[in-house]
């Protein structure tokens, strides 16, 4: 075999050293109209050019790429990815099962060392630290001993892995969050292995891993079921993908910042429909953006629902590695190589794209986005009257009138309305309870901010917006405002390098002032680490069912993700998280109403202390430091004392503890039989869960916190584990008896066979209501099959492997939904689970299901074809019979082949044992 086949191999030199690679300019030489390609195509393409072995990655393969149209064919290709990416939460249970495989390995009798990754993985632990303690300067020490008091057990596994495998590198606790990280270090543009330069590349175990699209990397989140796959040299399948095209013009106008141009571009690619698609950004507009606005764009593709957002390599790629400290060779290769290869930004308008959408920075304004989807746009101008409104139309809480005037807020707070004054106004529906907490007395209402959290990668990886937040802070402290005593505080940095530039301008210690302390170096609020709310505020919105709202400068605000009390969560820039823990509550206008008053009792609006764009970049361009950046990094892998204290076997093999409530062998490899069965056809299956739109995975696997009462909490209990000591569901991924009795039980879930929110469903034909586990049981007691009926974005949200082995370990053989995330739907594939899908225009209410019917498919069979309508006959309780057509969404042959061996890892393994 010819890897070479069409003699475009080609040499550079860096600094007098040869390096070979796959050159595109030769191609297009020979005649192939490579200007024509977007540049992630052209990222595509020479990855199969590199890896073209004749088998697994052929001829149709580079072909299919090299006429790439903007309709595209409908046909699979493979991308072989040069690293890998996790984090804590979806790599535990990755590692899980790599160490699962090992055992089984040896149970057959064959060398298990076998199991390893063939291509370098980073994990970076991020997910885990939770803010119990917050507004001091200790609370940085006392969450991260708090940390390794809940989650020792976890990271002496992950420990143990990084000696026990090759290619395996861990970033300890306390360092920053995965994708900052990958931002600031891990990423190089351009790689150099073996002689031969080719693209930067990576799949990571976060929805979030676009974030270095902004680099020019092409980067995206799979779940950790892929990725294990990927690290056992799998490639990673996918439909050739349309590109749409993102044109830029213009400059974002004064008072405007990234965070409020991404919530624009979200609402925007949403309502475009880019799901599943490709994302390239280009135009005169992208020049003014900076590689950090670029990132906290592409951070958010899974909120677009595009799998990535990719800004092709130019000036501002080198200047952000060398601000960096990248190495001189690492800058030097990525300039050369790009410009050499037509991977430099340029001759855009030779780029044919599916479909151009245009968006101009100068029509961008102040924005904050919720309450509950990313996606939903709210203008800062219009926030008070959207909250307003969704108080009154979804909690039933409304304002009326009152002596021509809305009664907005008690007159202590500013507001104009003393509470005694409510008694006269007979159908003011708004709830408020009033606190006492040490020598403070106030009011909390509907509408108050109680979390106002400075988190995620998203904004933290932008010195504008964190400098902004710095000195709108400080400007607040002058004027004597000062953050409301019933809003609990929190600033989470993704890396340490943000801390550092913060106080080298003298920035760190008005936050402090504010009680924006650092309370850790990781995901915190935006993954629903929040940690509990102070007990007088839990218990105010308890006792007196508080419409509460959160705000913070995520990237998620899914229900129930941020606190399971706070109903209402905003996505926002760091400066307006700031803004609106001055107010304390979300229902202001920004632009009429003061944030409050200054010490002379004259008012001080939000205006009055917004930092300009001048002074801002002024900051940034003193303070923000390449040696910052060589500090933090130079000893990444390190750890603090406790991480260095933690004692680890040396053995290849995990010794698995059967007392273990964190770490447990994976069951879905036990036994595993050398041949596969075939597959067959699904027979009376009940439905567990008839669920709409939007079902996220966190409402199919929660990562939060979760109650004495659930399954999972009765299941902890039972041996011995106090509620104190729960930790999250996220942090227990590594135990499948935890997991699948939390798999549904989001407490926002709303199931139509229950009567009431979370993981409630009716066992039938009983008619008896009961959790989601307890009715699995019983049906896996009858031998009866199980499905999910869904809506529209089946699984939309985190790359979550768990929401779909939860669904697996349930005896859920199938999914039935209007339409799927792509990676929730590549990961029920991946664990043997079919998705299916209603045709265009039918959904359960069309069809008129009500899930109390048995469902048989004949046609599934071991001739199943890709994307095969099949025939499902529904057959209700009274006898009555209906038959209507489905998709599967099986995409490929090799999804097909994945799905009749149970699942990707089970196919891979079935490889490993025929090879050993």
């Amino acid at each position: 075999m010819d890897q070479d086949y069409l003699g475009i191999k080609r040499e550079l030199k860096l600094n007098g050293k040869p390096l070979s690679f796959f050159s595109l300019r030769a191609l297009q030489e020979k005649g192939e109209d490579i200007s024509r390609l977007p540049f992630c195509i052209r990222i595509l393409l020479e990855n199969v050019l590199r890896n073209y072995d004749g088998y697994v990655i052929t001829r149709e393969h580079i072909d299919t790429l090299l006429k790439w149209q903007p309709e595209p064919e409908d046909k699979e290709i493979p991308f072989m990815p040069a690293r890998v990416l996790m984090q804590d939460f979806t790599g535990v249970p990755a590692i899980v099962d790599i160490a699962s495989l090992r055992e089984e390995m040896s149970r057959q009798g064959k060398d298990s060392a076998l199991i390893n990754p063939l291509i370098p993985v980073d994990l970076v632990i991020d997910h885990s630290v939770q803010v119990d303690y917050f507004g001091n300067n200790e609370a940085y020490s006392r969450n991260v001993d708090r940390e390794y008091e809940r989650n020792s057990e976890r990271y002496r596994f992950l420990k143990w892995a990084q000696t026990a495998f090759d290619n395996f590198s861990v970033v300890p606790p306390g360092m920053g969050i995965c994708h900052q990280v990958n931002l600031e270090y891990l990423s190089k543009c351009v790689i150099e292995k073996e002689g031969t330069a080719f693209p930067d590349s990576l799949v990571g175990t976060d929805s979030h891993t676009p974030m270095v699209n902004g680099l020019g990397i092409v980067a995206y989140g799979v779940g950790g079921i892929e990725a294990e796959a990927a690290m056992l040299g799998q490639p990673q399948f996918f439909s050739v993908p349309q590109v749409i095209g993102l044109k830029l013009t213009g400059k974002l106008p004064a008072g405007t910042t990234a965070t409020d141009l991404v919530l624009t571009i979200t609402e925007v690619l949403r309502k475009t429909k880019v799901v599943g698609k490709f994302v390239e950004v280009s135009g005169e507009g992208l020049a003014s953006l900076s590689v950090p606005d670029r990132a906290t764009i592409g951070n958010m593709s899974p909120e677009f629902g595009c799998t990535i957002t990719y800004f092709p390599i130019d000036e501002k790629t080198v200047q952000y590695l060398t601000d960096t400290g990248r190495p001189v060779e690492t800058i030097a290769l990525t300039e050369q190589y790009s410009k050499e290869n037509l991977l430099w930004r340029e001759n855009e308008d030779a780029i044919i794209y599916s479909q151009v959408v245009e968006l101009d920075l100068s029509s961008i304004v102040s924005t904050i986005s919720g309450p509950s989807r990313p996606q939903d746009k709210i203008l800062l101008s219009e926030a008070k009257q959207t909250v307003s409104d969704i108080l009154e139309t979804k909690y039933s809480r409304k304002y009326i009138q009152f002596v021509d005037r809305p009664l907005s807020r008690w007159a202590d707070e500013g507001g104009n309305v003393e509470p005694s004054l409510i008694a006269q106004a007979e159908h003011f529906d708004m709830r408020a309870a009033k606190v006492k907490h040490n020598d403070e007395r106030y009011y909390l209402n509907d509408g108050d901010v109680v979390i106002a959290a400075i988190t995620s990668c998203t904004n933290t990886s932008n010195p504008d917006v964190m400098i902004g937040a710095g000195l709108l802070a400080q400007k607040a402290l002058e004027r004597g405002l000062n953050v409301k005593p019933w809003v609990k505080t929190s600033l989470a940095p993704g890396s340490k390098v943000v801390t550092d530039y913060l106080m080298e301008a003298g920035l760190l210690t008005s936050l402090e002032a504010m009680k924006f302390n650092v309370v850790g170096y990781g995901c915190t609020s935006c993954i629903g680490n929040s940690g509990p709310l102070p007990d007088h505020i839990s218990g105010a919105v308890a006792d007196n069912d508080l419409v509460v709202a959160a705000a913070l400068s995520g990237n998620r605000n899914f229900e129930a993700r941020i606190h399971p009390q706070i109903k209402l969560n905003f996505l926002m820039s760091p400066l307006l998280v700031i803004a609106y823990a001055i107010s304390g509550r979300m229902d202001i206008d920004m632009d009429e109403e003061p944030l409050g008053f200054d010490q002379d009792g004259g008012p001080v609006f939000l205006r009055d202390i917004w930092p300009s764009q001048e002074e801002i970049h002024e900051v940034v361009k003193n303070v923000v430091k390449k040696e910052f950046y060589g500090k933090s990094y130079g000893k990444i892998f390190e750890g603090n004392s406790q991480w260095q204290n933690l004692e680890v076997p040396l053995d290849k093999a995990y010794k698995w503890d059967e007392r273990s409530t964190y770490v447990k062998e994976a069951p879905f490899f036990i036994g595993l039989s050398p041949v596969p069965g075939q597959i067959q056809p699904l027979k009376d299956a009940r439905v567990l869960l008839m669920l709409g739109d939007s079902i996220t995975t966190d409402h199919i696997s929660p990562a939060g916190s979760f109650s004495v009462h659930s399954a999972a909490g009765q299941y902890l209990l039972d041996r011995g584990i106090p509620y104190e000591e729960f930790n999250s569901y996220g942090s227990r991924r590594g135990n499948d008896e935890v997991m699948v009795r939390g798999t549904f039980a989001n407490v926002r879930i709303k199931n139509k066979l229950a009567s009431k929110e979370g993981g409630f469903t009716t066992y039938l034909p009983e008619n008896e209501e009961m959790s989601v586990y307890e009715a699995s049981l019983r049906y896996k007691a009858d031998q009866t099959p199980l499905l999910v009926i869904a809506g529209k974005e089946y699984g939309s949200g985190s790359s979550r492997d768990w929401a779909a082995k939860g669904t697996f370990l349930l005896g859920i053989r199938a999914v039935i939904a209007e339409s799927y995330e792509r990676i929730h739907r590549s990961n029920l594939v991946g664990m043997g689970v079919i998705p299916l899908q209603f045709l265009d225009g039918e959904g359960r209410e069309s069809l008129g299901l009500d899930g109390t019917e048995t469902f048989s498919i004949a046609d599934l069979t071991d001739a199943v074809r890709p994307n095969q309508l099949l025939s499902v006959l529904a057959v209700a309780a009274d006898g009555s019979e209906k038959t209507f057509q489905v998709k599967s969404r099986l995409d490929s042959k090799i999804e097909i082949d994945y799905y009749r061996n149970g699942g990707i890892l089970q196919y891979v393994l079935r490889q490993f044992l025929a090879k050993a």
